[in-house]
């Protein structure tokens, strides 16, 4: 009897650290919204400032390099009169119709220069776009993480991806368990007292210049990603 008691209460034992074992590797889960809380963040408002001027700076020198292959093709269309001009004599004829070869063959070149700077302007500032957001990524994650575990969370989900089927990852959850508020007061904590507004701009991928016309309409610099 006394063994039979013995072995009851080992087995009652057993069954309750199993019980606390099973409710303590019961996952609490809290969501967030990561995209929320990058385009929010104070720096990502002062990067996109900064990001802005540098866009604005590259236009200006493409905008000067689109006058100048302006003015080539107004000298082209000058030369290329002179030489339909039928009171024009043979021989000027014949060096209007050299000028006009030689204008055709400068804007072309400017076309290509100007498709050059403006891809290489494209290209870095959409890597230094790339390199910031990896990095506030990269920094927003350990808040939310320090946030978490006031919760003492186990998972955190990001509500703000997309899943294969074009739907956000998280389809529905308590607000209770959103701690995008809480992670935002915590970064708002470390804000510096003035911060540089921003007003968003629609931005696109740049088309390129079509060198082998002169009339063609030289592009834009605009940069996805950069507002």
């Amino acid at each position: 009897m006394k063994k039979f008691t013995h072995t009851l209460l080992a087995l009652g034992a057993f069954c309750a650290t199993s019980l606390i074992s099973h409710a303590d590797s019961t996952p609490k889960i809290v969501v967030v919204d990561m995209n929320k809380l990058y385009e929010t963040h104070y720096e990502t408002v002062a990067e996109q400032t900064k990001v802005k001027a540098e866009t604005e700076k590259a236009q200006a020198s493409f905008d000067s390099m689109t006058k100048e292959r302006d003015d080539l093709i107004a000298q082209y269309k000058a030369v290329a009169e002179q030489a339909q001009n039928p009171t024009a004599t043979p021989d000027a004829k014949a060096k209007a119709t050299a000028d006009a070869q030689k204008k055709v063959g400068e804007i072309q070149q400017k076309g290509q220069d100007m498709q050059t700077f403006a891809n290489q302007a494209r290209a870095t500032i959409q890597q230094r776009i790339q390199n910031f957001h990896t990095m506030m990524i990269e920094e927003i994650s350990k808040t939310v993480v320090a946030v978490a575990q006031t919760h003492n969370a186990t998972l955190v989900l990001d509500k703000s991806g997309l899943s294969v089927t074009g739907v956000t990852s998280v389809v529905y959850s308590d607000p209770a368990y959103d701690i995008t508020s809480e992670v935002q007061d915590e970064i708002a904590k470390h804000k510096p007292a003035a911060v540089p507004a921003v007003t968003p701009d629609a931005s696109a991928p740049m088309p390129a210049p079509s060198a082998g016309s002169p009339d063609s309409t030289p592009p834009s610099i605009t940069v996805p990603g950069a507002k």
